[in-house]
């Protein structure tokens, strides 16, 4: 059952790929699936239930307005934004709804729009029920589970780890980092070059190229955006979008005149990109969209500051964070539900670190030993979102963990390659780290900063 970099990075929509992205994508399934069996027309209504970390904290997520729009039909990577935003408050004045975009039926969002805040489904902390209801009653159910980074499964899935089973065979499979290690070792080959065969297992080089050039392109827009847009965050908190000013100001400095000047462009790519994602913007799931601004800032640094630097480099940079990115959802997870922060801002840096270590001209090692790193300190990382919003402290959190993931490559490829904690013992570390957390620190705001910062 491998996994594609197409699965890691997804064009999608903020705040949140587990909390907005898998809810949109989960009413979409059971909308296509009423479709799908003719049952559309006999539906009167439908009751959408949201569970454990999505109950707590989906109003400050945006999963409410997510389930309405992936009722209606619409997909993350398509839907207009613009439109997105006002669309639940019209459904809430209406009572109605366009299921499938096909069909109009009452709604009322008080009572088929519930958030079980203190309930729990089994399988995983971002669980959801869908019922569809008849003149005769309720004749479908179906559940859900948001596994992370956009990631959904019903509820037949084994472990609730994976979209849908896939058994491509591809050229050099691998689940660990050994394995990977192994194969290169084997074939002489670079992490992005393995990574590159197994992607032709369902495309095209041209089409691999393609599509990750345009996931570089949506995430080039993205900082463009969030540097243009001006004013505060939407949500209780009123936070101010800093990127706007800090683009300024990068702008009328004296180039040369601070040697650290550096560490402000990669601040702001992370802050552009988040902010965007806080307001409910574009962005590109990578691994996570918490963790959404990491691998843009660190690929914008490369292809800035980094001297011959290409497109080619970006592909093989977007590769190879994604070998990391599978070891991570394979071996423990990305979901900051599931194991706090440390899954979604953990992995970004990890991924994002080896992908450096690999265009600076880093060995398997050292691209391993820069991953392992990454991770290492990022351990224990806690979920803990100020009144539900990927805010506070989400978005300083995706500029700190960029200039970590830096200093971890460089650190890597002055290095031998060869250290005593392997990327596999840090994954397994994490893993067992996010499993002995106290739930209040995994995404369900009832813990750490969201009970200690006063909403204002």
């Amino acid at each position: 059952m491998p996994l594609s970099a197409f699965d890691l990075y997804s064009i999608g929509i903020g705040p949140s790929s587990s909390h907005t992205v898998g809810p949109m994508r989960a009413a979409k399934t059971f909308v296509d699936g009423l479709l799908d069996d003719g049952l559309l027309d006999a539906t009167v209504r439908v009751k959408a239930e949201l569970f454990g970390s999505l109950g707590a904290t989906g109003h400050g997520h945006g999963s409410e307005g997510a389930v309405v729009l992936g009722l209606e039909g619409e997909q993350p990577a398509t839907v207009d934004i613009a439109a997105a935003r006002g669309r639940l408050d019209v459904v809430r004045r209406d009572g109605a709804i366009e299921l499938a975009g096909k069909r109009t039926i009452r709604f009322d969002a008080a009572d088929d729009l519930v958030l079980h805040r203190r309930r729990s489904l089994p399988a995983h902390p971002n669980g959801m029920t869908f019922t569809a209801h008849g003149m005769e009653g309720a004749f479908r159910e179906r559940t859900y589970y948001s596994v992370g980074g956009g990631f959904v499964v019903d509820e037949e899935a084994v472990g609730a780890d994976r979209v849908v089973v896939d058994r491509t065979e591809v050229r050099y499979p691998f689940t660990t980092g050994a394995q990977l290690l192994a194969t290169c070792e084997e074939t002489g080959l670079r992490v992005s070059d393995v990574m590159l065969a197994n992607e032709l297992s369902w495309r095209s080089e041209d089409e691999v190229r393609a599509g990750l050039l345009e996931i570089w392109a949506v995430m080039q827009e993205c900082v463009r955006a969030g540097c243009a847009a001006e004013g505060v965050l939407p949500g209780g908190l009123r936070v101010p979008r800093r990127a706007p000013g800090l683009y300024a100001d990068l702008g009328a400095r004296a180039e040369g005149g601070d040697p650290l000047d550096v560490i402000d462009w990669v601040n702001l790519f992370a802050l552009a990109v988040n902010e965007e994602n806080a307001s409910g913007g574009r962005v590109v799931t990578a691994p996570t969209n918490g963790a959404a601004g990491i691998i843009p800032a660190v690929l914008h640094y490369y292809t800035r500051f980094v001297r011959g630097a290409d497109d080619d480099g970006v592909v093989r940079f977007l590769l190879t964070a994604a070998a990391v990115g599978i070891l991570f959802k394979e071996n423990a997870s990305i979901s900051g539900a599931e194991v706090g922060c440390q899954g979604e801002v953990g992995s970004a840096c990890a991924m994002a670190a080896g992908a450096l270590c690999e265009v600076l001209g880093g060995t398997p090692t050292q691209v391993e030993n820069a991953a392992e790193v990454g991770i290492e300190h990022n351990l224990g990382l806690t979920c803990d979102p100020v009144g539900g919003l990927v805010q506070i402290p989400c978005i300083e959190r995706n500029a700190i963990a960029s200039v970590k993931a830096i200093n971890a490559a460089r650190l890597a490829i002055n290095g031998t390659g060869h250290h005593k904690v392997s990327l596999d013992k840090a994954i397994r570390t994490m893993r067992d780290t996010g499993r002995d957390m106290h739930v209040k620190y995994k995404e369900t705001s009832r813990g750490g900063l969201a009970v200690n910062v006063i909403e204002c």
